[in-house]
């Protein structure tokens, strides 16, 4: 039996076998080139134990206690190797920030203000609760605003895979 497809909505429409043939059935491949940086220590477990997921083009860092405050940004792999910030975000086209408190205001501007000159999108998730004001987590919020276009707070660990899911890093 044949389905009249002319008074069908598109959307039913395109759910027929007719339709099904136009249909690309791989996967969407990563089109990301993620950089994900801990601005704390805690971030940084958290990201320990994100970078265990398969990720296609993501790396982790973590930004050092104090940079950005003379405008150079010192990271260093998840896995303790050094790293520098231009040659990371040479290939970089989105680079998340994550923090747990707001000691890393410093990196977070640097970071922020390298990534505005160069055009690259910036997110920020802050770890923690935030429900109570003057915590950590809500100085983080704070701290992290007017570098991350993009901005996540409250949130919590499963919330940086969701993040870097949808990104396709």
């Amino acid at each position: 039996m044949a389905v009249q497809t002319q008074t069908l909505s598109s959307c039913a429409r395109a759910a027929t076998a007719q339709e099904a043939r136009y249909r690309i059935d791989r996967p969407i491949a990563p089109s990301r080139a993620g950089r994900v940086v801990a601005l704390d220590e805690g971030a940084a477990d958290v990201l320990s134990r994100t970078a265990q997921h398969d990720w296609a083009n993501a790396r982790f860092y973590v930004c050092e206690a104090g940079a950005g405050a003379a405008g150079d940004v010192v990271l260093r792999g998840i896995d303790g190797g050094p790293a520098t910030l231009a040659d990371e975000l040479a290939s970089a086209s989105v680079v998340v920030m994550v923090a747990t408190n707001d000691s890393g205001v410093g990196g977070a501007y640097a970071l922020g203000k390298a990534c505005w000159e160069r055009g690259i999108q910036t997110a920020g998730l802050v770890l923690g609760d935030g429900t109570h004001a003057g915590t950590a987590a809500a100085a983080a919020v704070a701290a992290l605003r007017p570098h991350a276009r993009v901005l996540l707070p409250s949130a919590d660990e499963a919330d940086v895979v969701d993040l870097l899911s949808a990104l396709r890093v």
